[in-house]
């Protein structure tokens, strides 16, 4: 498995651990990988990776600063909710990966069912576009001033923070996340490029 970005290797009968490796030199695609597309699909997991920690004091009901009227759900709505989502965003960066490797050309052997059969090309774009695309809605917001911003919920009121520091630490950790839907889509387009080009 040197395609994940969490990685068991066997050296001289022992397993040792390797953790975000690079992309690999020579790819196993049947037709060679865009060097930007290697670069951004192994890149994205690690995109998203600020954002995924940022939310996890959240869980336990500390706020990062934020000035928020309202109490936090109870721990047993919170702590499996905040979890699951930053694991859910980071295996979802993790598959995207599949569209610059063989693994999303040819199904692996151990899936029931589909193991070791060609996958269509639209059976990867499709999903990746209109995951792109929804992703893109949900992490575009547009200010509008008065501490309002236009969101695909529509008009929002910003989240106010107790310091500068606090917002500036959100600002970093958050912003990189609406990259996500428009890199999954110029993924998904140079993927269905690469299996469809004739010649």
């Amino acid at each position: 498995m040197g395609d994940s970005l969490l990685c068991l290797f066997h050296e001289g009968g022992a397993m040792t651990l390797k953790i975000l490796h690079r992309p690999p030199q020579v790819s196993d695609t049947e037709r060679p990988v865009p060097r930007w597309a290697m670069g951004l699909a192994y890149a994205l997991p690690l995109l998203l990776l600020p954002s995924c920690l940022w939310r996890l004091p959240f869980a336990l009901h500390f706020e990062m600063g934020q000035a928020q009227e309202g109490g936090m759900p109870a721990y047993w709505v919170s702590i499996p909710y905040v979890l699951g989502l930053s694991a859910l965003s980071e295996v979802i960066a993790v598959l995207t990966i599949g569209l610059v490797r063989g693994w999303g050309e040819v199904a692996p052997a151990w899936i029931p069912v589909i193991g070791g059969r060609r996958v269509r090309p639209m059976a990867a774009v499709v999903p990746a576009v209109v995951g792109g695309l929804i992703l893109t809605l949900l992490f575009t917001s547009v200010p509008i001033g008065g501490g309002r911003s236009l969101t695909l919920h529509g008009v929002v009121d910003t989240v106010g923070y107790t310091n500068d520091a606090w917002e500036t630490l959100a600002t970093v950790c958050i912003t990189p996340i609406a990259a996500w839907g428009p890199i999954t889509i110029a993924l998904a387009i140079a993927y269905y490029r690469r299996r469809t080009r004739t010649g």
